[in-house]
């Protein structure tokens, strides 16, 4: 009898959150045969986290933790990583404040002194073409962004919409915001919902992109939004249940 084998996608689908989590991201497609440091430098791109300090989680879709991607040097494809699980990124997603001291002073260094050091962050990325120095992503990165750009022009505000987000349930509102979030890449879509299921009330981190009340508001990726007519249901929420 034959050995058995067992064939596999090249990629994985995997859903995005992050310890700071009043943003909603899509699913994202990632290939298995990178790195888990190449995963790190993608998703700092995505989420504003630094490759250098986040760590990564996994979790299946029952919402049960599996593992830490903890060994840079290792496949994404060694972990037991299937589609619709969901990547769970934990960094501070800015300096520690002691940096930002008045009393400590500051170094500088020219550009053209800092490319001739070693061991430094961009030689790092430079020698293992990662973040802004792989080509191919920064292609892609650039034609997601482009398509974004043109979802987003099909949206008016006050548009009705239906908001689907893989293992969350599909909720519908009102598209409230269409543009750049500080912070963050890309294009992103602010939707009032009809019931209180969001993360706030149109302001995120100190800035306010629009108004509805606290914990009816979300910011979610374009490719999550479908415009069309959902009439709004009536949720009776001092129904008893």
């Amino acid at each position: 009898m034959g050995d058995i084998k067992v064939i596999t996608s090249d990629f994985v689908n995997l859903q995005i959150s992050t310890s700071k989590n009043d943003i909603s991201f899509g699913e994202k497609r990632f290939p298995k045969d990178i790195t888990v440091a190449d995963l790190k430098a993608k998703l700092e791109l995505i989420t504003g986290g630094n490759c250098q300090t986040m760590k990564i989680e996994t979790y299946n879709k029952d919402n049960k933790f599996i593992t830490t991607l903890s060994d840079n040097n290792q496949l994404v494809g060694f972990y037991p990583l299937d589609d619709g699980m969901r990547l769970h990124v934990i960094d501070d997603f800015h300096l520690p404040t002691e940096f930002n001291s008045e009393n400590v002073p500051k170094f500088e260094l020219s550009k053209e002194d800092y490319s001739k050091r070693e061991n430094t962050v961009k030689d790092f990325l430079m020698k293992n073409k990662m973040g802004k120095y792989n080509e191919e992503y920064i292609k892609s990165k650039e034609q997601q962004e482009e398509e974004e750009r043109k979802l987003i022009n099909n949206m008016k505000i006050g548009s009705r919409c239906k908001v689907v987000v893989t293992n969350a349930a599909t909720r519908l509102g009102t598209v409230m915001y269409t543009g750049t979030v500080e912070g963050l890449q890309g294009s992103w879509v602010g939707v009032k919902y009809d019931e209180p299921v969001g993360k706030h009330d149109g302001k995120v981190k100190g800035k306010r992109y629009f108004d509805c009340p606290d914990k009816y508001g979300a910011l979610v990726k374009p490719s999550c939004v479908e415009i069309g007519d959902f009439p709004e249901e009536d949720y009776d929420l001092n129904e008893e249940l």
